[in-house]
């Protein structure tokens, strides 16, 4: 049955560019939002900037200009992190807009009217020497639970613990660092503590599989707190100077507290989505609509999306969520983000470094699970995950397979003839793991989906080596036959996998369904059952992560030169040339498999090779025609080195040299590594 969904991701605040926790949701909720599509439901995925509060304010300020130029410039940079990471948002829109401005006041009215929002008078912090107010955030002092220091004045980074500001012992101002003192403001509330809001509460936080069990204990230890941890009404005014939305209906100067309408943005992008597409936003909205609402959120945000905002919903006569699911927080090497010691992502810092944004993409996925834990980014990891398992596995089937399709049957795949199971296993193997592969992607356990999708990679690639068609290859008429069924089976179980990858790595599955198999349509699940009757030629799919890349992502102190010289080798107390550890790791050296070897019509010393290097085929021409013959060559490991610039000869393009090894005397001999090494596997 088809279903429509609502897809949210956490509003950012406009007040900087994205950071690589912004990116990690983003990817999570795009991978989930694509996979949906791809099963045929009907998603709206929709994101918005979070443009209002005293922060923005004083940041504006700070750099001179106005809150609506500030965010307007912040709002101009979110493309270029979106389009890079391949993060499909049907509409991104601003809490600064019309529509939101309209939703929140209507919102507003309508608790008012429910009898849900009252006014009284506060004792307020007030910064005396900068003349405002003060934001909960621009006060620090002492956790009233449990003592710990700097901590904001609303809610305990280190125990969650939610309060007033007025409750944090030994308070300042990080404004001016001056203390602040108590001065009288009349506030309007939401009452929150209101019996029926907490009968509804335990209704809607209780329903089986709306929250994970880890969040719906927390909100119900919030919901059923006692004494000085008794649910508390919310304060949702502020005072003036205050960039935000006016509370409606009053003659005083006040503005809706900014966590009031940023959840409403939700439904202001979606609201403005709809005015441009022609649809029915109260189709989407109403309790009655039939639309689920799923927000995607970190740890941190727990407390307003599942008793603020379920409850202002409720009661303001709107659906309520149908799933908040969430996610922790992103580490490097297991330490929080920072940029001056070096553990901070720049997400666009990576793009321009050249770095493919679908390997992060696959990293975070092989990390994702559906449960509230901190997902870490280990350099190491990311490079083996990378190089050794999606290109080392997955990818080296096609470039190991496509050769011999192209090559020897002219692209065209064989026929299995229906029910002949045995010598189609690898296929069969990726075929019945498709309930596995939906499932885990349904409950977001995307680590999941990589191992699964990895374990059918190593039975296809062992399965490869088992048959050995480099060998079948060398006999062209009474292993044709076998050498066809061999690489077509590869091929089938690598399509099959290719649609299972297809959300988490969206713009690789696409070429390759366009380029090698001739595909003109997008990837949806069904098409997991196709068999492509033929391919087209093989082309460099993916390339490895370098450890250079890496070095410059966490290299704090300067701009990456990928492409600056390197210093000329110093001469050695003998005379001869010596060369430095970066001048060695300039050069790219890299294990081949010989597919095949060939004379050259009128070379006297060249064989043409044609070598599997692991993400594709390479054609090298050697100078090694006197030492070998080409038969004795085919299925051979050797060593190449495979960043060499090619070499336009009369006979064709070399596009790497092989490495052997010379005397005084007669003889050429291959250099070739121990049993175990594999196409594509670094020399260092």
């Amino acid at each position: 049955m088809s279903r429509r969904l609502f897809v949210t991701t956490a509003l950012p605040y406009a007040n900087g560019p994205f950071h690589i926790g912004h990116i990690m949701e983003y990817i999570q909720a795009d991978i989930w939002v694509r996979f949906q599509r791809m099963q045929g439901h009907e998603v709206h995925f929709i994101g918005a900037d979070d443009a209002h509060g005293a922060p923005i304010m004083l940041a504006a300020e700070k750099a001179g200009k106005s809150p609506e130029e500030f965010i307007t410039e912040v709002a101009g940079g979110r493309k270029q992190y979106l389009d890079g990471f391949h993060i499909a948002f049907d509409n991104w829109h601003s809490t600064h807009s019309k529509e939101n401005t309209e939703l929140s006041q209507d919102i507003y009215r309508k608790l008012d009217k429910a009898g849900l929002v009252y006014k009284e008078a506060i004792a307020q912090f007030f910064d005396p020497v900068k003349g405002m107010f003060l934001a909960d955030r621009y006060i620090k002092g002492e956790c009233p639970n449990c003592g710990a220091k700097d901590q904001y004045g609303d809610a305990c980074e280190n125990c969650s613990t939610v309060y007033s500001p007025t409750q944090l012992k030994n308070p300042y101002s990080t404004l001016s660092g001056a203390k602040p003192v108590l001065k009288s403001s009349e506030h309007y509330f939401f009452r929150l503590s209101d019996p029926k809001c907490r009968e509804f509460l335990r209704d809607w936080i209780g329903k089986p599989g709306r929250l994970q069990p880890q969040v719906a204990n927390k909100a119900k230890e919030w919901l059923e707190g006692k004494d000085d941890r008794t649910l508390a009404d919310w304060d949702i005014s502020r005072d003036p100077p205050y960039f935000g939305i006016r509370i409606p209906d009053i003659r005083e100067e006040k503005y809706l507290y900014v966590w009031l309408d940023a959840p409403i943005g939700y439904f202001a992008s979606l609201k403005n989505y709809c005015h441009r597409k022609g649809i029915d936003f109260d189709t989407f909205v109403k309790p009655s609509s039939g639309t689920e609402m799923i927000h995607f959120i970190g740890k941190d945000i727990i407390y307003f999306h599942t008793l603020f905002w379920p409850a202002m919903l409720q009661y303001s006569g709107y659906k309520t969520p149908d799933h908040v699911y969430v996610h922790g927080f992103i580490t490097v090497s297991g330490d929080k983000m920072s940029k001056s010691r070096g553990t901070g992502i720049d997400p666009l810092r990576y793009l321009k470094l050249g770095m493919n944004p679908e390997w992060l993409r696959y990293y975070i996925a092989a990390k994702l699970n559906a449960n509230v834990e901190d997902l870490d980014f280990n350099p190491d990891d990311f490079l083996a995950r990378v190089n050794s398992d999606l290109v080392g596995k997955y990818i080296n089937i096609a470039s190991r397979a496509a050769g011999f399709v192209s090559q020897t049957f002219d692209g065209k795949l064989y026929e299995f003839p229906d029910g002949q199971i045995k010598p189609q296993f690898s296929w069969a193997v990726a075929i019945e793991s498709d309930d596995v592969i939906a499932a885990a992607y349904n409950a977001r356990e995307f680590g999941k989906v990589i191992r699964e999708v990895m374990r059918v990679a190593d039975i296809t690639n062992q399965r490869f080596d088992q048959q050995k068609p480099w060998e079948l290859a060398k006999d062209p008429v009474g292993k044709r036959e076998a050498l066809h069924k061999a690489c077509t089976e590869a091929i089938d179980a690598f399509f099959v996998l290719t649609v299972y990858l297809a959300p988490i790595l969206p713009a690789t599955t696409s070429r390759i369904a366009r380029e090698l198999f001739g595909l003109d349509h997008e990837l949806t699940f069904e098409d997991r059952k196709l068999r492509p009757d033929r391919i087209r030629p093989f082309k460099h799919l993916l390339a490895r992560v370098e450890g250079k890349q890496l070095d410059a992502l966490f290299d704090v102190s300067k701009e990456a030169t990928m492409t600056a010289p390197s210093p000329q080798p110093s001469p050695s107390k003998e005379g001869e040339g010596v060369i430095s550890i970066d001048d060695f790791n300039r050069v790219d050296l890299r294990i081949a498999r010989i597919v095949k070897a060939e004379h050259v019509d009128g070379a006297d010393k060249l064989l043409k090779l044609t070598l599997d290097v692991g993400n594709g085929t390479r054609t090298v021409f050697a100078g090694i025609k006197s030492a070998y013959e080409p038969a004795k060559l085919e299925g051979r490991l050797t060593v190449i080195v495979a960043n060499i610039a090619p070499r336009k000869m009369k006979f064709g393009v070399s596009e790497g040299m092989v490495l052997a090894a010379s005397g005084e005397g007669p003889g050429l001999f291959l250099l070739s590594p121990d049993s175990g090494a594999q196409p594509g596997m670094k020399v260092k």
